[in-house]
């Protein structure tokens, strides 16, 4: 069994910051990638950032510059700083990961959600 567990994430004025944790934890084999979705009400869940575990990392087109994501091998963890935050950034944020279980078996995997508000 893997767990997710997200910390961070509040109330802020636009052009604030904030930043995002992520710790995983449980049967992990092997660490595939992990991420940064959010979703707003009545909306698709939308991927922000994601890294490899090779160190490659991908941004939506409307955080990039802002965000920076990172993480730490150690402690199977991932962050996302978020600076310059605008109120259209005002959702709620999900961790993602993609995680080996043993050498063949491998699952996608999310974290209880944490909420953004951005106030302009």
């Amino acid at each position: 069994q893997v767990r997710l567990v997200e910390s961070g994430g509040g109330l802020v004025q636009a052009g604030g910051s904030l930043s995002l944790s992520c710790a995983a934890s449980g049967s992990i084999f092997r660490i595939v990638s992990q991420g940064w979705y959010r979703q707003g009400p009545g909306t698709q869940r939308e991927l922000v950032s994601s890294i490899t575990a090779g160190g490659s990392t991908n941004y939506a087109d409307s955080v990039k510059g802002r965000f920076t994501i990172s993480r730490d091998n150690v402690n199977n963890a991932v962050y996302l700083q978020m600076n310059s935050l605008k109120p259209e950034d005002t959702d709620v944020y999900y961790c993602n990961a993609r995680i080996y279980i043993n050498p063949t078996e491998w699952g996608e995997y999310w974290g209880q959600g944490t909420q953004v508000t951005v106030q302009g």
